[in-house]
């Protein structure tokens, strides 16, 4: 079934993946604006300390802390993943929603930086727990046909977060009134209201459900986001790869403590989790996504035309994200991912390369050039390395352990990101490095040394069922032989017993359902 197809035949499993999203979309909108707020002189007046020239100005101890809380916040994640597996996707994302909204309320009315650092340390966790939920429940209440443009699709929560970020932080950049800087705290207030207006009438995914041994109501949920006119067959085939996916991993003993994740075959698909995550960082976002606009302004543009094109920026993800959706349909993961990330690593030398000719700072051409290449790298990351990370993250973890697996892959990035937020201005600081565009070198090398670890370990997973990704990771099928692999080859490992019938697994089900 082509991608055309399965949005039109699947358009609940579209709508209710979006409305889990919006959290996503708060994520990315709060990193954006936190980093905007230190140039609004509102902002300054109200919080900073008065400076030699007679201008107020946050302390660089309080600006790297209050940036830092978002990080640090979405570190402690781990915890998260109880609640989820305890309460459902659906209440615990509902309790998500009614605390970002009493957080956010911390975050405007706070009258000194304490107050304001402990809001966004607070939110952090939140926020880490919408980036977790996100594509867990995604991958869980989606078709097999359309997984993968709904794990693709929540890049865009991301895209859309920081371009609305963007915008806000352009219109309130000429008042003068504390409500400068408090309105890009309110506009927090729109995201988790929708999300509680909608969630009631939400499914809950069948996955947890089934593990809860609530079979009929995981019926109700499939019958729920099915089209009127799939056959009851279908339906009934679709339920019964869970429960076999379900039956397969109690056989392989899987249980859900966060030791599990690390026993095993459960170990290699942490590292892959974990690794697919931590790349986005070494592949160039804290050079080419965060300290954009500072190329921008080294290529001669005015600030706010360096700030427009920063915009844009944000503009050309969302377009090449959706590209991604076509792209997933025509390629695998491995080859997206591994294939973006090359291109990626070739600009990010490029990068370096420009900014080591001697005519740098007199010849405007390669400060132009070096900007080009930033929004060239942009286009490709967000239609292949960004989007596909979600993928991998939902599809390689076990069903029972993905909850865990996903809230520890992204603890590491956040441990990640936390270290380049802190190393990165004395990488760029005319002060300090000053490195400019060399410092793609440093990204540059990173991800060569990453393309050559999904060479070995990415795996690829196009088209499989949950319950194949298990025998497969169980058998100890060669990583980079995944997508040729015939799961019928070793007939004995795919049999097991549910409900006291014999039921052969994953390709008789996936080709039904």
């Amino acid at each position: 079934m082509g991608v055309g197809e399965a949005i039109r035949r699947y358009p609940k499993e579209i709508f209710w993946s979006g409305i889990f999203a919006f959290g996503l979309i708060m994520a990315g909108y709060d990193a954006q604006i936190i980093g905007s707020l230190y140039g609004l002189d509102s902002f300054n007046n109200h919080f900073g300390d008065l400076q030699d020239d007679g201008t107020y100005a946050v302390s660089a101890a309080w600006q790297t802390a209050i940036s830092m809380g978002t990080p640090i916040g979405q570190i402690l994640i781990i915890i998260y993943a109880y609640p989820l597996e305890a309460f459902g996707r659906k209440r615990t994302y509902a309790f998500t929603a009614a605390g970002c909204i009493a957080l956010v309320f911390m975050q405007f009315f706070a009258s000194n930086l304490k107050v304001l650092c402990a809001g966004e340390i607070l939110a952090g966790i939140l926020w880490g727990g919408c980036v977790l939920i996100a594509p867990t429940y995604s991958s869980e209440i989606s078709h097999n046909s359309i997984r993968a443009v709904l794990e693709a699709a929540n890049n865009i929560g991301f895209v859309i977060g920081q371009f609305i970020g963007n915008g806000v932080m352009d219109a309130m950049s000429d008042r003068t009134d504390r409500y400068a800087y408090k309105i890009p705290f309110a506009v927090q207030w729109i995201w988790p209201t929708l999300i509680l207006a909608f969630i009631y009438w939400a499914p809950e995914s069948p996955y947890w459900l089934v593990r809860k041994g609530r079979i009929d109501d995981a019926r109700a949920v499939l019958v729920q986001l099915a089209p009127k006119d799939e056959p009851v067959e279908a339906i009934e085939q679709r339920l019964i790869l869970i429960q076999e996916t379900d039956a397969l991993e109690r056989e392989l003993e899987q249980t859900t403590s966060y030791k599990d994740i690390f026993r095993g075959t459960n170990s290699i698909r942490t590292e892959i989790a974990s690794m697919v995550y931590v790349i986005q960082i070494f592949s160039g976002i804290p050079l080419c996504m965060n300290y954009s606009t500072f190329f921008f302004e080294k290529a001669g543009l005015a600030d706010s035309d360096a700030f427009s094109l920063s915009l844009g920026s944000t503009a050309i993800g969302f377009v090449f994200t959706v590209l991604s959706w076509f792209l997933l349909s025509y390629f695998g993961r491995r080859v997206l991912y591994t294939g973006g990330l090359a291109i990626a690593t070739v600009l990010l030398f490029l990068i370096g390369f420009l900014d080591v000719s001697p005519s740098y700072d007199t010849n405007d051409s390669l400060r132009w050039a070096q900007a080009s290449f930033v929004l060239i790298w942009s286009a490709v990351w967000q239609c292949t390395v960004g989007p596909v990370m979600y993928v991998v993250i939902g599809e390689i973890p076990s069903t029972k352990l993905r909850g865990k697996t996903i809230a520890f892959a992204t603890a590491m990035q956040s441990v990640t990101a936390l270290v380049f937020s802190i190393i990165m201005p004395y990488i760029l600081d005319e002060n300090e490095g000053n490195l400019r565009g060399k410092a793609g070198f440093i990204f540059g090398g990173l991800s060569l040394i990453s393309v050559a670890w999904c060479y070995l370990r990415l795996p690829e997973t196009k088209g499989r069922t949950f319950d194949e990704i298990d025998i497969m990771f169980h058998r100890g099928v060669d990583l980079r032989k995944f997508s040729g692999y015939n799961i019928m080859s070793e007939p004995e490992d795919i049999m097991s017993t549910l409900d006291g019938e014999i039921i052969m697994k994953a390709v008789t089900s996936r080709d039904k359902a």
